[in-house]
């Protein structure tokens, strides 16, 4: 073990160069094995949760297309908004304890989350078409794998760009109050396209910023919370994605 404050002839020359650069070079490679084990952690939780949420609507539309009383209850009782507002309560449950809580307790909120989005996502299935899910689905995960994939690898910092998709994001929820309270022609299909191209353009800034964050939290107990929340970004990315393109592609039932 090296004693940093022992008097030693100092290293110049080729052999140290060579050692710090193979110092660096080591380090380097650590660190790109980590995040790629980091971000495969995040789209493993990703997927799990995306498969979860899609078994859990496929079995409550089926139970209410049968005729069961209680799952037809589940969605036109008072109980439909408690199912509306869960998702969004345990979103918020999970930013705001991030700090204090468990890698533990945020997995077990982030699958419940994954199982109330499930519920509430049961009545695409009651509205649309299967074959129309079906292929809507489909393309939005390859559209999404792309997306990711570009903002992975790609070397321009799409910081700028973030912060104008969010400034969109903000004024596609003030279209959309809008549109629930006033008829205006032709509303609909544009909320749906910007939708559709705000979420595209989160889905590789929100990759790469997740990447970015590695570095901070690599190593630290961070590291696996932030694996969660990142993928509850991503989760978030391409289900609004795949529900605004289904609002223009989609056939009714």
């Amino acid at each position: 073990m090296a004693i940093w404050n022992d008097p030693q002839p100092s290293q110049t020359g080729f052999g140290a160069s060579s050692r710090m650069n193979a110092g660096f070079s080591a380090r380097s490679q650590t660190l790109d094995v980590g995040l790629r084990k980091h971000m495969l952690s995040i789209y493993n939780y990703m997927t799990s949760a995306v498969i979860l949420s899609g078994i859990v609507a496929l079995v409550l539309s089926q139970l209410v297309m049968s005729g069961n009383p209680a799952a037809i209850a589940l969605l036109t009782s008072p109980l439909r908004y408690v199912i509306m507002l869960a998702p969004l309560g345990f979103v918020l449950a999970m930013n705001f304890g991030l700090a204090r809580m468990q890698p533990s307790t945020l997995k077990m909120l982030f699958w419940a989350f994954a199982f109330a989005m499930g519920l509430s996502l049961s009545s695409i299935l009651l509205v649309y078409t299967g074959t129309s899910v079906a292929l809507t689905f489909f393309a939005t995960a390859g559209a999404f794998a792309g997306l990711s994939l570009v903002g992975y690898t790609t070397k321009k910092d799409l910081s700028g760009f973030g912060s104008f998709l969010i400034m969109g994001l903000f004024g596609l929820i003030i279209a959309s109050l809008v549109g629930m309270f006033f008829h205006v022609p032709g509303l609909a299909m544009v909320i749906s396209v910007l939708g559709v191209l705000i979420f595209a353009g989160l889905t590789a800034y929100d990759t790469q910023r997740l990447k970015a964050m590695y570095v901070q939290v690599a190593g630290t107990e961070y590291e696996e919370k932030i694996a969660v929340m990142g993928a509850l970004t991503l989760y978030l990315d391409f289900i609004n994605m795949f529900q605004f393109l289904l609002s223009f592609l989609g056939d009714r039932r």
